[in-house]
């Protein structure tokens, strides 16, 4: 891994799961780590459940876009988790590849929502303390 590790997000839509973890690991790594989300078929917008989740742990994600998933985003990251989107996600050895099984938040309330927002922010934890050096 480079001196600065990056990490990319990756789920279907790039509106819920991704950017929910991208937003974590923005807010609690800061500039020590690159971070990517993208999705393979991307939704319009961000999931407005999603926003106000997000919004209650003090983090904006209003200004984010889905993105389209491309093999040089892949390429150019260290670790690639991915969030269902099974083997749409392009292969490049060498890389960490993780797949974090979480509830799809598409179309659930801020309820059901809150649930996958707290055990994303745990595993980005995790993955801050095995990523980055302790100093």
């Amino acid at each position: 891994m480079a001196n600065k590790p990056s990490v990319m997000f990756v789920c279907v839509h790039n509106a819920g799961r991704s950017q929910m973890a991208a937003g974590y690991l923005t807010h609690l790594a800061g500039d020590a780590v690159e971070v990517r989300s993208a999705g393979s078929a991307p939704a319009n917008t961000v999931n407005p459940a999603v926003l106000e989740a997000m919004r209650e742990e003090g983090i904006d994600l209003a200004d984010q876009k889905p993105k389209i998933l491309t093999a040089e985003a892949v390429q150019a990251s260290d670790v690639v988790i991915t969030m269902g989107c099974g083997d749409v996600c392009p292969y490049f050895p060498g890389k960490r590849y993780l797949d974090w099984k979480l509830d799809d938040p598409a179309g659930q309330g801020i309820d059901a929502v809150r649930p996958i927002r707290n055990e994303i922010r745990c595993r980005i934890e995790k993955l801050i303390a095995e990523i980055l050096p302790s100093e």
